[in-house]
């Protein structure tokens, strides 16, 4: 079923279907709704309200209707939906339809493993964003994502007011401590990495102060600071401002929400969380039903 919703900007509506198809394989594949086809009597319509219980912020609204579209078909309609990035309060309703209870039932957990999953990464990055909120700092994501969630998971960060990352390892140059291994040494690195693709921005990661001297003299687009303290980043930002101003500096490694402020005030342009994507627990959302 070719999909109908309007999905957001930077949802591929191909890729969002091939995500669906696949979750909803998981469920149905040895058969239909066996439990809702024996109790609930044929005929039935209910209206559902995708409710959250704690306090959060939303993403995946669309995904979750093209759940209910592939399951409920044109009997579905949508009766009132919120917007992917609204912050909720306990006992918000994200999303409310009305369809056949069969049909409903049967895309229940989908829909809401997909909105759950999604809103929970978007929960945790706006925790960031308000965390260093007042400084130059942004959040970002890493590559640290489940795999065949991407697109969603990064689309769900861009939802709770961070930033993207990479999203492939061809779409962007990372020279890292292996990388630099491998080379010989910083600026060979650098070498190596713009010969070949000069067209691609270029960050490089650093874990000392005298790696960060030697890659402020190569014209870089970003440094990332592995595992510097807050004081050491805002000695990092005085010699990039000194030597380098047009170099951005990303701070990653050993970041919680408590230290994020420090790091946010040292004056650094990013701040790197692979957690929001590898480990944020998923927004606690249920359907409550009434009857249409």
């Amino acid at each position: 079923m070719t999909s109908t919703t309007t999905l957001p900007v930077g949802l591929d509506a191909a890729e969002v279907d091939a995500i669906v198809d696949r979750a909803l394989d998981e469920d149905l594949r040895d058969g239909p709704d066996r439990t809702t086809a024996a109790c609930v009597p044929a005929g039935s319509v209910a209206v559902g309200e995708f409710r959250t219980r704690p306090a959060g912020t939303l993403a995946g609204v669309g995904v979750a209707v093209r759940v209910l579209e592939k399951v409920c078909g044109d009997e579905l309609e949508i009766l009132d939906a919120r917007a992917d990035g609204d912050r909720l309060k306990p006992g918000d309703t994200a999303l409310t339809v009305r369809a056949p209870l069969t049909t409903l039932l049967t895309a229940e957990r989908t829909a809401l493993n997909l909105l759950c999953q999604l809103s929970g990464v978007a929960t945790a990055t706006a925790a960031w964003v308000d965390a260093v909120e007042g400084t130059p700092a942004r959040i970002r994501d890493t590559r640290k994502t489940v795999p065949g969630l991407r697109t969603l998971q990064k689309y769900a960060v861009r939802c709770g007011g961070g930033v993207n990352h990479r999203m492939s390892l061809g779409d962007a140059l990372l020279i890292k401590d292996n990388h630099v291994a491998a080379a010989g040494s910083v600026t060979a690195a650098v070498r190596a990495a713009r010969s070949a693709a000069p067209e691609l921005p270029c960050e490089l990661e650093v874990d000392s102060f005298d790696q960060l001297d030697e890659a402020l003299t190569l014209g870089l687009e970003l440094i990332l600071l592995d595992n510097f303290s807050a004081d050491e980043c805002a000695e990092a930002v005085r010699r990039r401002n000194a030597g380098a101003p047009t170099t951005g500096l990303e701070a990653s490694g050993g970041l919680t929400l408590d230290t994020a402020a420090a790091y946010g005030a040292a004056g650094v342009d990013f701040l790197s969380v692979g957690g929001l994507t590898h480990s944020s627990s998923a927004l606690d959302l249920g359907l409550d039903l009434r009857s249409s």
